[in-house]
């Protein structure tokens, strides 16, 4: 649990259609489709999954939008996600700190991600989260020698449904994730652990740990 929170989307800041846009599996030739509709007091994360285009790679995701969008989130232990109605199939949530200028031809260049899948077993679910959770990867693959994630410069959030996470095939399979809430949480501090970058310390022993103020 959580002693302090900070609404990130939904509650105090409300959700809003014109801060997130889709990124799926279109820019490369796949043919699924997303969408995040907001209401006053939630989002609808939907959409339809093409399981059969790149090879069994696709993916349909929605992301937030402005690169100069910053969330310090440096104070806080990880986050919370407060689930209105679940579909029971795993999803995707990432954090990116860095966002780069547009090749070329006009697509964005890959940066670092920090990821986590959950499955929410029923409406209503909160789901807490840790940093030291989120796992870093590029392009996809797990990249275990990254830099720690920045948090006093996180810069994107994502949602994401991928083929992978699907045990069974069948072509355009809907998605359907209702959210009420994400947040921040602050939960507790391991002393001589830094919080302005990833540096969540695992072992926590008896004496290291006091109640953020």
């Amino acid at each position: 649990m959580f002693l302090n929170e900070k609404y990130l989307f939904g509650g105090d800041e409300q959700w809003l259609q014109s801060g997130w846009t889709s990124s799926d599996d279109r820019v490369r030739g796949g043919y699924s489709i997303s969408h995040l509709t907001c209401h006053a007091n939630m989002a609808v994360f939907h959409g339809n999954l093409d399981i059969e285009a790149l090879g069994g790679a696709g993916f349909a995701s929605q992301r937030t939008v402005g690169n100069d969008r910053t969330w310090d989130l440096s104070g806080y232990d990880g986050l919370l996600l407060h689930i209105a109605e679940a579909d029971g199939k795993k999803y995707t949530l990432a954090v990116k700190d860095e966002i780069l200028p547009k090749s070329p031809n006009g697509r964005e260049q890959s940066t670092m991600s920090w990821e986590y899948e959950f499955e929410p077993k029923k409406d209503g679910e909160k789901i807490h989260l840790t940093w030291g959770e989120l796992n870093p990867t590029y392009r996809g693959r797990e990249k275990k020698d990254a830099e720690p994630l920045d948090l006093k410069r996180v810069k994107r959030f994502s949602l994401m449904m991928r083929r992978y996470l699907l045990t069974f095939s069948s072509w355009g399979y809907s998605v359907k994730l209702d959210l009420e809430s994400v947040l921040a949480g602050a939960m507790f501090r391991v002393l001589g652990c830094d919080h302005n970058r990833l540096a969540f310390c695992s072992d926590i022993h008896a004496g290291q740990v006091s109640a953020l103020e």
